[in-house]
Protein backbone atom coordinates (compact mmCIF):
# COMPACT_ATOMS: atom_id res chain seq x y z
CA UNK A 1 0.00 0.00 0.00
CA UNK A 2 1.23 3.32 -0.84
CA UNK A 3 0.57 5.69 1.96
CA UNK A 4 1.85 9.53 3.04
CA UNK A 5 1.68 12.54 0.88
CA UNK A 6 0.91 11.51 -2.84
CA UNK A 7 1.10 15.04 -4.48
CA UNK A 8 -1.56 15.36 -7.42
CA UNK A 9 0.82 17.23 -9.73
CA UNK A 10 0.48 19.99 -12.06
CA UNK A 11 1.37 19.59 -15.38
CA UNK A 12 3.87 21.91 -16.61
CA UNK A 13 2.98 24.21 -20.44
CA UNK A 14 5.00 26.54 -22.17
CA UNK A 15 3.97 30.33 -22.63
CA UNK A 16 2.69 30.98 -26.50
CA UNK A 17 2.45 27.49 -27.83
CA UNK A 18 0.43 26.15 -24.67
CA UNK A 19 2.51 22.45 -25.03
CA UNK A 20 3.65 20.46 -22.12
CA UNK A 21 6.91 21.83 -20.81
CA UNK A 22 9.01 18.28 -20.40
CA UNK A 23 11.92 19.59 -19.52
CA UNK A 24 9.90 21.52 -16.63
CA UNK A 25 7.92 18.12 -15.37
CA UNK A 26 11.12 16.21 -15.61
CA UNK A 27 12.70 18.96 -12.27
CA UNK A 28 9.17 18.55 -10.74
CA UNK A 29 9.35 15.13 -10.48
CA UNK A 30 13.06 15.25 -9.30
CA UNK A 31 11.57 17.78 -7.10
CA UNK A 32 9.08 15.97 -5.44
CA UNK A 33 11.93 12.60 -4.90
CA UNK A 34 14.13 15.30 -3.04
CA UNK A 35 11.84 16.26 -1.06
CA UNK A 36 10.48 13.00 0.24
CA UNK A 37 6.79 13.06 -1.56
CA UNK A 38 5.53 9.38 -1.10
CA UNK A 39 3.76 9.31 -4.68
CA UNK A 40 3.15 10.99 -8.00
CA UNK A 41 -0.43 11.25 -9.44
CA UNK A 42 -0.33 12.04 -12.67
CA UNK A 43 -3.13 13.75 -15.17
CA UNK A 44 -5.61 13.94 -12.15
CA UNK A 45 -7.65 16.96 -12.05
CA UNK A 46 -4.85 19.23 -10.98
CA UNK A 47 -2.57 17.70 -14.22
CA UNK A 48 -5.24 19.38 -16.56
CA UNK A 49 -6.00 16.00 -17.82
CA UNK A 50 -9.62 17.74 -18.95
CA UNK A 51 -7.85 20.07 -21.84
CA UNK A 52 -5.29 17.50 -22.66
CA UNK A 53 -5.56 14.99 -26.07
CA UNK A 54 -5.34 11.54 -25.61
CA UNK A 55 -1.91 11.44 -26.60
CA UNK A 56 -0.89 13.99 -24.59
CA UNK A 57 -2.28 12.05 -21.53
CA UNK A 58 -0.90 8.89 -22.52
CA UNK A 59 2.65 10.70 -23.01
CA UNK A 60 2.45 12.59 -19.52
CA UNK A 61 2.27 9.09 -18.00
CA UNK A 62 5.10 7.51 -20.05
CA UNK A 63 7.28 10.72 -19.40
CA UNK A 64 6.61 10.55 -15.63
CA UNK A 65 7.53 7.06 -15.53
CA UNK A 66 10.94 7.54 -17.67
CA UNK A 67 11.81 10.47 -15.34
CA UNK A 68 10.59 8.91 -12.23
CA UNK A 69 12.76 5.89 -12.50
CA UNK A 70 11.66 3.73 -10.12
CA UNK A 71 12.67 6.00 -7.34
CA UNK A 72 8.76 7.40 -6.96
CA UNK A 73 5.40 5.10 -7.34
CA UNK A 74 3.37 7.31 -10.38
CA UNK A 75 -0.38 6.84 -10.51
CA UNK A 76 -2.19 7.78 -13.43
CA UNK A 77 -5.29 9.46 -13.86
CA UNK A 78 -7.48 7.09 -15.99
CA UNK A 79 -10.64 7.77 -15.39
CA UNK A 80 -13.35 8.95 -17.79
CA UNK A 81 -16.81 9.75 -18.37
CA UNK A 82 -16.92 6.80 -21.58
CA UNK A 83 -15.90 3.52 -19.97
CA UNK A 84 -14.28 2.23 -23.16
CA UNK A 85 -12.05 5.58 -22.97
CA UNK A 86 -11.36 4.93 -19.67
CA UNK A 87 -10.44 1.47 -20.73
CA UNK A 88 -7.98 2.66 -23.20
CA UNK A 89 -6.04 5.56 -20.77
CA UNK A 90 -6.18 2.39 -18.25
CA UNK A 91 -4.79 0.12 -20.56
CA UNK A 92 -2.11 2.26 -22.04
CA UNK A 93 -1.09 3.35 -18.54
CA UNK A 94 0.04 -0.38 -17.62
CA UNK A 95 1.33 -0.75 -20.87
CA UNK A 96 3.73 1.97 -20.13
CA UNK A 97 4.28 0.66 -16.04
CA UNK A 98 2.03 3.02 -14.25
CA UNK A 99 2.37 1.33 -10.41
CA UNK A 100 -1.75 2.52 -10.06
CA UNK A 101 -4.65 4.12 -11.65
CA UNK A 102 -6.67 6.81 -10.43
CA UNK A 103 -10.51 6.49 -12.11
CA UNK A 104 -12.66 9.56 -11.57
CA UNK A 105 -16.42 8.95 -11.59
CA UNK A 106 -17.95 9.10 -14.81
CA UNK A 107 -18.96 13.50 -14.97
CA UNK A 108 -21.95 14.79 -16.46
CA UNK A 109 -23.40 11.16 -17.50
CA UNK A 110 -24.55 11.53 -13.93
CA UNK A 111 -25.47 7.31 -13.69
CA UNK A 112 -26.88 5.36 -10.79
CA UNK A 113 -24.99 3.40 -8.55
CA UNK A 114 -25.18 0.22 -10.30
CA UNK A 115 -23.71 1.96 -13.39
CA UNK A 116 -21.02 3.05 -11.49
CA UNK A 117 -20.47 -0.21 -10.36
CA UNK A 118 -20.65 -1.97 -13.50
CA UNK A 119 -18.46 1.42 -14.57
CA UNK A 120 -15.43 -0.22 -12.48
CA UNK A 121 -16.01 -3.89 -12.61
CA UNK A 122 -15.21 -3.74 -16.24
CA UNK A 123 -12.41 -1.38 -16.00
CA UNK A 124 -11.36 -4.18 -13.58
CA UNK A 125 -11.77 -6.94 -15.08
CA UNK A 126 -10.66 -5.73 -18.56
CA UNK A 127 -7.10 -4.07 -17.35
CA UNK A 128 -4.64 -5.94 -14.93
CA UNK A 129 -3.24 -2.96 -12.77
CA UNK A 130 -4.25 -1.66 -9.57
CA UNK A 131 -7.40 0.50 -9.82
CA UNK A 132 -7.83 3.04 -7.26
CA UNK A 133 -11.41 4.67 -7.00
CA UNK A 134 -11.87 8.87 -6.88
CA UNK A 135 -14.93 10.15 -5.67
CA UNK A 136 -15.21 14.37 -6.08
CA UNK A 137 -19.04 14.95 -6.81
CA UNK A 138 -18.12 18.99 -6.37
CA UNK A 139 -16.89 18.52 -9.70
CA UNK A 140 -18.23 15.72 -11.13
CA UNK A 141 -22.37 16.16 -10.50
CA UNK A 142 -21.46 12.23 -9.83
CA UNK A 143 -21.23 10.59 -5.67
CA UNK A 144 -19.67 7.52 -5.10
CA UNK A 145 -22.03 6.11 -2.64
CA UNK A 146 -19.61 3.96 0.44
CA UNK A 147 -21.94 1.33 -0.05
CA UNK A 148 -21.00 0.77 -3.70
CA UNK A 149 -17.60 1.45 -2.86
CA UNK A 150 -17.74 -1.29 -0.17
CA UNK A 151 -18.64 -3.54 -3.15
CA UNK A 152 -16.23 -2.59 -5.34
CA UNK A 153 -13.74 -2.65 -2.76
CA UNK A 154 -13.99 -6.94 -3.01
CA UNK A 155 -12.57 -6.72 -6.41
CA UNK A 156 -8.98 -8.00 -5.99
CA UNK A 157 -7.90 -5.20 -8.44
CA UNK A 158 -9.75 -2.48 -7.06
CA UNK A 159 -7.24 -1.28 -3.80
CA UNK A 160 -8.64 2.08 -2.76
CA UNK A 161 -10.14 4.88 -3.12
CA UNK A 162 -10.03 8.67 -2.95
CA UNK A 163 -12.25 10.28 -1.02
CA UNK A 164 -12.73 14.21 -1.76
CA UNK A 165 -15.93 14.96 0.30
CA UNK A 166 -14.12 15.51 3.37
CA UNK A 167 -17.51 13.82 5.04
CA UNK A 168 -15.44 11.96 8.06
CA UNK A 169 -18.84 9.40 8.18
CA UNK A 170 -18.12 8.01 5.11
CA UNK A 171 -14.05 7.11 6.12
CA UNK A 172 -15.61 5.84 9.78
CA UNK A 173 -18.04 3.57 7.23
CA UNK A 174 -15.27 1.99 5.08
CA UNK A 175 -12.69 1.41 8.06
CA UNK A 176 -15.15 -1.02 9.26
CA UNK A 177 -16.51 -2.37 6.36
CA UNK A 178 -13.63 -2.65 3.91
CA UNK A 179 -10.66 -4.79 4.20
CA UNK A 180 -7.80 -3.31 6.17
CA UNK A 181 -5.77 -3.67 2.91
CA UNK A 182 -7.59 -1.30 1.23
CA UNK A 183 -6.29 2.08 0.98
CA UNK A 184 -8.17 4.94 2.03
CA UNK A 185 -6.88 8.33 0.51
CA UNK A 186 -8.08 12.43 1.40
CA UNK A 187 -8.68 14.31 -1.64
CA UNK A 188 -9.44 17.26 0.14
CA UNK A 189 -6.23 18.78 2.05
CA UNK A 190 -8.58 20.81 4.31
CA UNK A 191 -9.59 17.70 6.19
CA UNK A 192 -6.78 15.69 5.46
CA UNK A 193 -5.71 15.90 9.09
CA UNK A 194 -8.34 14.29 10.71
CA UNK A 195 -8.89 11.92 7.82
CA UNK A 196 -5.29 10.43 8.50
CA UNK A 197 -5.71 10.80 12.24
CA UNK A 198 -8.94 8.93 11.90
CA UNK A 199 -7.22 6.02 10.15
CA UNK A 200 -7.05 7.25 6.68
CA UNK A 201 -3.75 6.32 4.79
CA UNK A 202 -2.78 9.38 2.90
CA UNK A 203 -3.31 12.36 0.95
CA UNK A 204 -3.50 12.57 -2.67
CA UNK A 205 -2.38 16.74 -2.17
CA UNK A 206 -3.10 19.67 -4.06
CA UNK A 207 -0.53 21.83 -1.18
CA UNK A 208 2.46 18.92 -1.73
CA UNK A 209 2.77 21.24 -4.83
CA UNK A 210 4.14 24.13 -3.06
CA UNK A 211 5.00 22.49 -0.04
CA UNK A 212 6.30 18.97 -0.17
CA UNK A 213 8.50 18.14 2.32
CA UNK A 214 6.23 20.01 4.78
CA UNK A 215 3.57 18.14 3.35
CA UNK A 216 5.50 14.76 3.87
CA UNK A 217 5.94 15.15 7.36
CA UNK A 218 2.59 16.09 8.36
CA UNK A 219 1.06 12.98 6.53
CA UNK A 220 3.84 10.73 8.29
CA UNK A 221 2.51 12.20 11.74
CA UNK A 222 -0.70 11.47 11.17
CA UNK A 223 -0.63 8.12 9.72
CA UNK A 224 1.61 7.10 12.51
CA UNK A 225 -1.13 8.69 14.90
CA UNK A 226 1.33 11.54 16.41
CA UNK A 227 -1.92 13.53 16.92
CA UNK A 228 -0.24 16.80 18.43
CA UNK A 229 2.43 16.85 15.91
CA UNK A 230 -0.10 16.34 12.70
CA UNK A 231 -2.38 19.06 14.14
CA UNK A 232 0.62 21.28 14.94
CA UNK A 233 2.48 20.87 11.04
CA UNK A 234 -1.10 21.37 9.66
CA UNK A 235 -1.66 24.38 11.51
CA UNK A 236 1.08 26.06 9.47
CA UNK A 237 -0.66 24.71 6.28
CA UNK A 238 -4.22 25.17 6.43
CA UNK A 239 -4.16 28.76 5.49
CA UNK A 240 -2.10 27.35 2.45
CA UNK A 241 -4.52 24.80 1.31
CA UNK A 242 -7.84 27.61 1.52
CA UNK A 243 -5.75 29.69 -0.42
CA UNK A 244 -5.00 26.90 -3.15
CA UNK A 245 -8.99 27.05 -4.10
CA UNK A 246 -9.46 30.16 -4.29
CA UNK A 247 -10.29 29.63 -7.92
CA UNK A 248 -10.71 26.69 -9.71
CA UNK A 249 -8.40 24.01 -9.21
CA UNK A 250 -5.77 24.39 -10.47
CA UNK A 251 -5.73 28.12 -10.94
CA UNK A 252 -4.38 29.21 -7.60
CA UNK A 253 -1.67 26.43 -7.67
CA UNK A 254 -0.28 26.83 -10.94
CA UNK A 255 0.31 30.92 -10.12
CA UNK A 256 1.47 29.77 -6.24
CA UNK A 257 4.02 27.19 -8.47
CA UNK A 258 5.34 30.03 -10.86
CA UNK A 259 5.61 32.43 -8.19
CA UNK A 260 8.23 30.10 -6.51
CA UNK A 261 9.86 29.34 -9.70
CA UNK A 262 8.84 26.40 -10.64
CA UNK A 263 7.00 26.76 -13.92
CA UNK A 264 5.53 29.61 -16.16
CA UNK A 265 2.01 30.40 -15.10
CA UNK A 266 0.32 28.61 -18.18
CA UNK A 267 -3.22 27.44 -18.52
CA UNK A 268 -5.02 25.85 -21.23
CA UNK A 269 -8.96 27.41 -21.67
CA UNK A 270 -11.32 27.60 -20.63
CA UNK A 271 -9.30 28.00 -17.54
CA UNK A 272 -7.36 31.39 -17.17
CA UNK A 273 -4.77 32.72 -14.87
CA UNK A 274 -5.60 34.03 -10.90
CA UNK A 275 -6.44 37.72 -11.02
CA UNK A 276 -4.29 40.22 -9.17
CA UNK A 277 -6.00 40.33 -6.07
CA UNK A 278 -6.79 36.77 -5.37
CA UNK A 279 -2.64 36.35 -6.07
CA UNK A 280 -1.77 39.19 -3.31
CA UNK A 281 -3.56 36.88 -1.04
CA UNK A 282 -1.61 33.80 -2.24
CA UNK A 283 1.75 35.84 -1.86
CA UNK A 284 1.00 37.03 1.21
CA UNK A 285 0.57 32.96 2.42
CA UNK A 286 3.70 31.65 0.05
CA UNK A 287 5.50 34.38 1.92
CA UNK A 288 4.54 33.36 5.45
CA UNK A 289 6.10 30.15 4.84
CA UNK A 290 9.13 31.42 3.31
CA UNK A 291 8.74 28.34 0.57
CA UNK A 292 10.96 28.09 -2.20
CA UNK A 293 11.41 26.13 -5.77
CA UNK A 294 14.27 24.13 -6.77
CA UNK A 295 16.89 26.67 -5.48
CA UNK A 296 16.10 24.81 -2.23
Amino acid sequence: MITGSLVALITPMKPKSFDVDWDCFEKLIKWHIFNKTNAIVVVGTTGESSTLSFSEHKKVIERALEYAAGEIPIIAGTGANSTSEAIELTRSAADAGADACLLVTPYYNKPSQNGLFEHYKLIANTVDVDQILYNVPSRTACDLLPETIHKLSQLDNIVGVKEATGDMDRLLYLKKSCHPEFALYSGDDLTACEFMLSGGHGDISVTANIAPLLMSEFCRAAIDGKTELARELNSKLEMLHQVLFLESNPVPVKWAASYLGLIDNVLRLPLVPLNAEKRVVVEKELNKLCLKGFAS
